[in-house]
């Protein structure tokens, strides 16, 4: 209860009616929950972290927002940060989509010593290849768990990088962020990833990449972009690692007429 308060003071004593950024640092987070009286958090970045990704901001905070829009926390600089009001905040994947099954490459070893949700779900398309069958290029991991700084945002994470190449000759960089367990994806982090590309790696084409552990360890994949200062899904796609025995004759015949 005590990120909810804090959160919400934070921004109603900043808050004035047709705003659509409110500023703040970090330390407001510190004085805020002092003048509350509740437990100073030990972490306080895992109070931003909180609301970017695991649960939503406070009634009191989402009621302020107009019909259509929703607010989301972004970096503004060092130790700086802005509620800013866009349209659509997370990605969820959609239950109607069709499932398509791949022949599961990853190493036993590997699956049975993966850490984390995050880590297994990173593992499992870089070891199958996932980038390569769902945007139709050849990738190539990069680096993981880039921390650097975006100019106007401030220091970010990205989960993983890859370079790509396809048939043309074009050549790619795809900024992956992943989330497992409960954690929610977030557009915010596809926008800085972006900002990241345009200013470091100019020359190449960014096609940022959203991945999600869905239910029964299905996995959700989605190609965004920006489009008139908002993120928007380009495609989306669902993928169940099985053995090669599990793919049927009626599979091949689904994917066949869906293509």
């Amino acid at each position: 209860m005590s990120y909810q308060a804090i959160i919400e003071r934070v921004f109603l004593d900043r808050y004035r009616e047709g705003d659509t950024s409110v500023e703040f640092v970090r330390e407001d987070l510190i004085v805020t929950a002092k003048d509350l009286g509740v437990p100073v958090p030990r972490n306080v970045g895992d109070v931003l972290y909180a609301f970017r990704y695991r649960r939503a901001l406070p009634e009191a905070v989402a009621e302020t927002a107009p019909q259509g829009k929703e607010w989301t926390i972004r970096g503004a600089g060092q130790a700086a940060y802005a509620f800013r009001l866009v349209t659509v905040n997370r990605v969820v994947p959609n239950p109607a989509l069709l499932t398509i099954k791949v022949p599961d490459a990853t190493p036993e070893i590997v699956a049975a010593h993966a850490m984390s949700d995050e880590q297994a779900l990173l593992a499992r398309i870089r070891y199958n290849r996932l980038l390569d069958i769902f945007l139709g290029v050849s990738a190539y991991s990069l680096q993981n768990h880039l921390r650097t700084t975006v100019e106007e945002i401030g220091q970010i994470e990205v989960d993983e990088i890859y370079v790509a190449l396809d048939s043309h000759g074009r050549q790619f960089v795809l900024p992956v962020q992943a989330k497992g367990g409960g954690d929610q994806l977030s557009v915010v982090q596809s926008e800085q990833d972006l900002l990241w590309c345009r200013q470091r790696l100019p020359d190449l084409i960014c096609r940022p990449v959203l991945a999600q552990f869905a239910a029964d360890e299905l996995i959700a994949l989605f190609e965004v972009t920006l489009d008139d200062d908002e993120i928007r899904v380009v495609q989306e796609k669902h993928y169940r690692l099985v053995p090669a025995s599990e793919i049927t004759p009626a599979d091949l015949l689904r994917y066949r007429n869906s293509s």
